[in-house]
C-alpha cells in the first residue's frame, strides 16, 4: 500500500501549526502599494471613533441610553480593525505573512464575535427606538439598566457560545492539505477548507451561526422598525427627530448587511469573483462600516453634529 507523503512522512500524521496569509499575493510588487489606502482607512476608523467615543463619554447632554449604545458602537469599531489590520499592513510592507494556529483561531473569535456583537448592538438600538416611539410614557423604565439587561443577557450569551464552538472545532481539525490561507487574516472558512478530514459539522455551524445571529437579528429588527412606521403614520404625529435616528440604523444596516452576504456567497458558491475580489469584499466588509459609522451618525444625528462642532470650535478658539 503506497501512502500519500509531506517531506517523507505520511500525510495523515501531518497536522500544520503555522500558516502563511497569501492575500493579493497574485499583484506582485503592487501588492506594497495596498498599504496606503489600507493605513488610510485605519488611521480615519481610529481617529472619527475615537472623536465620537470623546464627545459621548465627555458631553452630559449625551449620556442617554440612544448614545450609550452609539459610544459601545465605536468602541466595537475601534477593536475590530485593531485585530487584523495591523498585521495586515505589516505583511504589505515586509512580507510578515506567518501566523501561529493558536494566533489564527485567536484571529477568527475576535473578528466574528466582534461582528456578531455589531449585529445585537444594532438590534438593541432599534429595541430603544421601539419604546422611545412606540412606548414613550414607559421609556426610561424599559430602557433601565436592570430592565434593559433582559435584552442584553440572551443574546450574549447566544454570541458567545456560537462562537466558542465554531472556533473550537476548527482547533480540532487535522490541517494536511496545505498551510497557505489564500487572505489577509484569518477567516473561519479560509481554515477550515485547508483541513484533511470532513469539515461537514463546520460547515453547518458556521451556516447556523449566520442564521441565528445575523438572520435573526435582521428579522427583529425588521419587525421593530416595521412596527414604529406603522405607529408613526397611525399616529399622524411627526416624530422627525426619533424618525431621522431610524432612518440612520437602516443605512448602517443595510449598507452592512449587503457587504456581508456578497462576503459570505463568495466563499461558498461558485462565481466569477477572482481571488482579489474576494479578499478585497472581505476586508471591506469588517473595515469599512468600522471607518464610516462614525461619520454617518455624526453627520445625521442633531445632538452628536453640534457637539462636534462646539468641540472643533473650542479647539479653534484655543489654536489661536
Amino acid at each position: 500500500m503506497v501512502l500519500t507523503t509531506i517531506q517523507g512522512l505520511p500525510m495523515g500524521n501531518i497536522s500544520f501549526t503555522t500558516f502563511q496569509l497569501n492575500g493579493f499575493y497574485s499583484l506582485g510588487e503592487w501588492r506594497r502599494f495596498l498599504f496606503i489606502p489600507y493605513f488610510l482607512m485605519f488611521l480615519l476608523c481610529v481617529i472619527a471613533n475615537s472623536i465620537l467615543l470623546f464627545l459621548i463619554i465627555s458631553r452630559r447632554s449625551l449620556h442617554s441610553p440612544m448614545f450609550v449604545l452609539i459610544g459601545v458602537m465605536a468602541v466595537l469599531d475601534l477593536i475590530m480593525p485593531t485585530v487584523f489590520v495591523p498585521s495586515m499592513l505589516l505583511s504589505f510592507l515586509f512580507d510578515w505573512n506567518q501566523i501561529s494556529l493558536l494566533g489564527c483561531l485567536m484571529q477568527i473569535f475576535w473578528v466574528q464575535i466582534v461582528g456578531t456583537f455589531q449585529s445585537t448592538l444594532l438590534l438593541w438600538m432599534a429595541l430603544d427606538r421601539f419604546f422611545a416611539i412606540c412606548r414613550p410614557l414607559s421609556y426610561h423604565e424599559h430602557m433601565q439598566i436592570t430592565n434593559f439587561l433582559k435584552f442584553v443577557i440572551v443574546p450574549v450569551i447566544r454570541n458567545l457560545l456560537i462562537n466558542i464552538m465554531l472556533v473550537s472545532l476548527a482547533g480540532k481539525l487535522h490541517f494536511c492539505m496545505k498551510n497557505e490561507i489564500d487572505h489577509c487574516f484569518c477567516e473561519h472558512m479560509g481554515l477550515v477548507q485547508l483541513a484533511c478530514e470532513d469539515t461537514s459539522i463546520n460547515n453547518i455551524l458556521g451556516l447556523t451561526g449566520t442564521l441565528i445571529i445575523t438572520t435573526a437579528d435582521f428579522i427583529i429588527i425588521t419587525i421593530s422598525y416595521a412596527i414604529i412606521f406603522t405607529s408613526v403614520i397611525k399616529s399622524g404625529k411627526s416624530s422627525s427627530k426619533a424618525l431621522n435616528t431610524c432612518i440612520t440604523h437602516i443605512i448602517v444596516l443595510i449598507f452592512g448587511l449587503v457587504l456581508v452576504l456578497v462576503a459570505f456567497l463568495a466563499y461558498r458558491t461558485k462565481n466569477n469573483f477572482s481571488p482579489n475580489s474576494r479578499i478585497f469584499i472581505s476586508t471591506m466588509y469588517i473595515l469599512f462600516p468600522c471607518c464610516f459609522n462614525p461619520i454617518i451618525y455624526g453627520v445625521r444625528t442633531k445632538e452628536i453634529r453640534l457637539q462636534f462642532f462646539k468641540l472643533f470650535n473650542s479647539v479653534k478658539v484655543f489654536s489661536q
